[in-house]
């Protein structure tokens, strides 16, 4: 037997990192190679590699890494001394005025014992589909039941079995969105995942044209966020309708929508923003919604979450949670059903979007005060646009992640210290 063809992994002691998956990107500048910082980013994973069955580079996550760096430096040990811009997380306490108060106990019924069904418990789904109809299927004849409901074990683990169940065709998707899309896509080999530069000029939003440019070029299946992460763009009515009027009979579309309800863009009325609104039928446009307790309800931790869409779709997504996840807590299901109650989720949507535009507005005229002028006022989500500019004209984008660096690493006890999460352009 020969081995001559064979590949094996060394230790990379140049520091040269490897070619990035989905990067537009021509290769590292000098400047980056000569980079302390940016070589401990690019090589987190990589190395001897002394396990002839793991790629390490699977594990290698901009939120994973930059996480790992701040519990370096005493993340967890004085988190009262750092601001984390590395995670997309809300605040989770009981301290938003108008929000209902969060359980601090959950009893564990019989049923809770047992194993649950993978598609969910039949209360729980049934709350999801009476809460989209309530909020976005009114005097509309075609309504979810709970038959097209799924819950799942938090977001990613939704995106995962929908891309289960996918058959083989073009998936489009675009840059920037939801980083954990790159890595989520690349483990299923039953599409090809296409990605798609925004603008930066437009504020990376996206279009209806842009969908149609899509399906032309043999694009079957679309993912993206809405309201947009991590750019807080918001795509509204009447362009979200014509997007799914376009993906109508021509192509599947997956809209994560984590970030409705932070929707700054309708005076805090508590409006949420989702497809749901512009279904024709709900068992016959191929439209799949996923969204949970994670963000606009603000608990990460239960890592319960929905994906609402056509009945056939919904059984195939349940099923393959058995040989994927084993399906959501049901506890924390059980907890959740009173939570969805439509008049409670109104109020909390109200509250929700009166703080975070508090917040929002705070962070930009602070930005501005202390001189950065190129500020793009979000409409929806938790993030926010700031483009620094370069100091001089041979000045590289990517020597900003060495600044940052030195934030986090400051000696001083009495500096806060910054979480981040690295974009190099």
């Amino acid at each position: 037997m020969s081995f001559s063809g064979r590949k094996f992994s060394i230790n990379r002691n140049t520091g040269a990192p490897r070619e990035r998956r989905f990067s537009t990107a021509k290769g590292p500048s000098e400047s980056e190679l000569n980079s302390a910082a940016h070589r401990q980013f690019r090589n987190a994973h990589d190395g001897h590699k002394p396990h002839a069955g793991l790629d390490p580079s699977r594990a290698s996550t901009g939120v994973v890494w930059c996480t790992e760096r701040a519990y370096e430096q005493g993340y967890l040990e004085a988190p009262h001394k750092w601001a984390n811009f590395g995670q997309g997380a809300p605040e989770c306490e009981d301290e938003i005025e108008g929000c209902f108060p969060r359980p601090t106990e959950i009893p564990l019924s019989l049923n809770a014992r047992e194993y649950g069904p993978t598609a969910g418990i039949k209360p729980l789904r049934e709350a999801v589909a009476k809460l989209y109809n309530e909020h976005h299927r009114r005097n509309r004849r075609s309504q979810y039941s709970w038959e097209n409901v799924a819950i799942v074990p938090g977001g990613r683990a939704g995106l995962i079995r929908i891309a289960a169940v996918l058959n083989n065709a073009y998936l489009g998707f675009f840059i920037p969105d939801y980083t954990a899309y790159n890595e989520m896509l690349s483990l299923f080999k039953n599409f090809a995942a296409i990605p798609s530069p925004l603008s930066v000029e437009d504020e990376y939003q996206i279009h209806p044209d842009k969908i149609a440019e899509e399906i032309a070029r043999g694009v079957s299946v679309i993912i993206t966020s809405n309201p947009r992460n991590p750019t807080g763009g918001v795509v509204k009515n009447p362009d979200l309708a014509e997007i799914q009027g376009i993906c109508r009979d021509r192509a599947t579309l997956i809209m994560d929508e984590f970030y409705g309800g932070y929707n700054y863009s309708t005076n805090c009325d508590g409006t949420v923003i989702s497809a749901a609104d512009n279904i024709d039928d709900v068992d016959e446009d191929d439209v799949l919604i996923i969204d949970g307790l994670t963000k606009r309800f603000r608990l990460p931790g239960l890592r319960v979450a929905w994906i609402v869409g056509p009945k056939e779709f919904i059984k195939a997504i349940g099923s393959c949670g058995s040989y994927l996840d084993g399906g959501a807590n049901v506890a924390f299901q059980e907890a959740a059903v009173p939570m969805l109650e439509p008049a409670k989720v109104k109020e909390e949507m109200k509250a929700l979007q009166a703080h975070f535009k508090m917040k929002r507005d705070y962070v930009i005229d602070r930005l501005r005060e202390i001189g950065f002028k190129d500020v793009v006022c979000i409409l929806g989500t938790i993030f926010e646009q700031l483009r620094i500019p370069l100091t001089n004209q041979t000045e590289s984008p990517r020597s900003h992640l060495l600044h940052l660096a030195r934030c986090r690493m400051s000696p001083q006890e009495d500096q806060r210290r910054i979480e981040f999460l690295p974009g190099l352009s």
